[in-house]
């Protein structure tokens, strides 16, 4: 599916939000921000609403979440959900692939960091307010690092999440050095590999985002820029583990798309619709 021209948003937001300060994590050893989307309406006795945990929580202004998802809300394209977003800490150590490292030693605190999400957060957003318990309404995602970030957290926690959601995924992430002789796509980067070696989980579904100018590099001289190619092949991969495209996996690609919060803004009411949402996650979005 390719986007091209996705309407602007004008709506006056009015998403309650509510900034969760200063608590510390034992866990990653630092304090933690998160910013909280509410629903504007007081729940009804009882209620429970899906949830979308955002890394990168600092980006949700520039990303323009809160102005969509109300105006989807208002729109009667989604239901209520409720959205934390997580802010980040250091971005290149806590996000990443939590069973190792690349081959510069980044992603060290990601294992920690995956059980913050796991263990601290998520049942203290169970606690503290009305989020439906059940993983078929939970959704985890991030852009770049912390896309990557939720596609290990997501892949290896489906009793936790049943929806992935990817922008401009730093899928890249290897083990080996690309300039070594040695280096080989199919063996050294990391997600792709644990994939490969993993088992299908049941449920699971995956949304995928990458933008036609995300990057300019083209290691393997093919015509493709690596963010497209290294989604793609991640897709292939799931592909032949079972899950099937156009029913658990879902790929958008932005015309013009850049690796930045406007164009993951233009995307973020595609994949809101498609977490959340009742209408047709396929149709095509061309020029009025």
């Amino acid at each position: 599916m390719i986007a091209k021209n996705l309407p602007e948003i004008t709506v006056v937001p009015r998403y309650q939000v509510e900034r969760i300060t200063g608590i510390y994590s034992k866990l990653l050893g630092r304090t933690v921000d998160i910013e909280m989307l509410l629903p504007p309406t007081s729940p009804e006795a009882g209620k429970k609403y899906p949830l979308l945990l955002l890394n990168d929580g600092q980006d949700n202004a520039a990303v323009r979440v809160r102005e969509t998802v109300q105006q989807m809300v208002d729109e009667k394209k989604i239901s209520e959900i409720i959205v934390a977003g997580v802010v980040a800490g250091d971005r290149l150590q806590e996000y990443g692939i939590a069973a190792a490292t690349d081959y510069k030693g980044r992603g060290r605190g990601a294992k920690n960091y995956t059980r913050y999400i796991v263990r601290e957060l998520v049942p203290y957003l169970l606690y503290r307010y009305p989020v439906d318990p059940s993983a078929e309404h939970h959704a985890i995602a991030g852009y770049s690092l912390g896309g990557l970030s939720a596609m290990d957290i997501g892949w290896n926690h489906p009793r936790l999440f049943s929806k992935i959601g990817v922008f401009s995924g730093a899928f890249w992430w290897r083990k080996r050095d690309p300039k070594s002789r040695f280096y080989s796509d199919q063996r050294d980067r990391l997600m792709h590999a644990q994939v490969r070696k993993g088992k299908f989980k049941k449920g699971l579904k995956f949304w995928f985002e990458t933008g036609t100018e995300d990057e300019q590099n083209d290691r393997n001289k093919n015509g493709v820029i690596d963010s497209i190619d290294d989604t793609l092949d991640l897709v292939v991969e799931l592909t032949k583990k079972g899950y099937r495209p156009f029913r658990d996996i879902d790929y958008l690609e932005i015309k013009k798309g850049k690796h930045s919060p406007e164009t993951w803004a233009q995307a973020m009411p595609v994949f809101l619709t498609w977490a959340f949402g009742t209408a047709l996650p396929h149709e095509e979005i061309t020029d009025n």
